[in-house]
């Protein structure tokens, strides 16, 4: 492992005994909005004020910035977190809820973290030097784009997404687990093909880390319509190379790339 690794990981670790006493058991203190799965707990601000905490101590130099207490986005380096992802599944005891961090340096995702304490799953990336599941390399899939399940997130009751969403329907196996996190960890690790996001409902915390994530496990990540990425834009794929052609590439393609951008 690398310097950085040696020092976040631990820290990342560290937040699993303070969730886990409290799974399926947490209580809702306040809702952002009246959807349900808007809910924050007191656990989400005491876990994002912890991994502050601990993360300024080894980079004081980078600010912070989470979910729940915000911080400046416009230094040149800092770390954006996502303390419990999928809260309200945490909240009913469904295990589809990860710990989230990952290290924006001049506008790129340079490592993150993803972690699903409910199993102890700790899955990190750092650009350049793969993606791991507990210091194991993992890579995406390679099966054929016929065979792939893929998660997806859209404003489905938008005429142009659902008509969309109904083209994706018939050409792949669709899941939705509603924790952008634990989706793009089975992407990354070969479990799924891609995740797509086209007027998705998150923000950048929900998805930087996934990003990188399966990037360095031997994806493609790209906005919708581009071949570069930009984690501030939240319209993207990211998915098996197979996949990813499939879906951008040819007359029948979804999410047509301009091969020239």
């Amino acid at each position: 492992m690398t310097a950085i690794s040696e020092s976040v990981l631990p820290i990342i670790r560290r937040t699993r005994e303070m969730l886990l006493p409290h799974y399926g058991s947490a209580e809702e203190v306040a809702r952002k909005g009246t959807s349900a799965h808007n809910v924050v707990t007191a656990l989400d601000i005491e876990v994002e004020r912890f991994l502050a905490d601990e993360v300024g101590k080894i980079d004081p130099d980078a600010e912070f910035s989470g979910e729940e207490n915000g911080g400046g986005r416009d230094a040149k380096r800092f770390w954006l977190c996502d303390p419990i992802d999928g809260t309200a599944l945490f909240i009913r005891g469904i295990p589809f809820c990860t710990v989230m961090l990952a290290l924006i340096e001049e506008g790129r995702v340079n490592f993150s973290v993803i972690y699903d304490f409910v199993n102890d799953e700790l899955y990190h990336a750092e650009r350049g030097k793969g993606a791991f599941k507990n210091d194991e390399p993992i890579k995406v899939s390679d099966r054929d784009a016929k065979d792939a399940y893929v998660a997806y997130e859209t404003h489905i009751n938008k005429k142009e997404n659902m008509e969309r969403f109904l083209r994706l329907r018939e050409k792949v196996g669709l899941v939705k687990y509603m924790c952008a996190g634990y989706e793009y960890a089975l992407v990354a690790s070969g479990k799924l093909e891609g995740r797509v996001n086209f007027d998705p409902w998150g923000h950048d915390w929900d998805y930087a880390p996934g990003s990188l994530l399966v990037e360095e496990a031997g994806g493609i990540v790209a906005n919708l319509g581009v071949r570069t990425y930009d984690y501030r834009n939240y319209d993207f794929l990211a998915a098996s190379p197979a996949f990813f052609q499939a879906m951008t590439e040819g007359p029948d393609a979804i999410f047509p790339t301009n091969l020239s951008s």
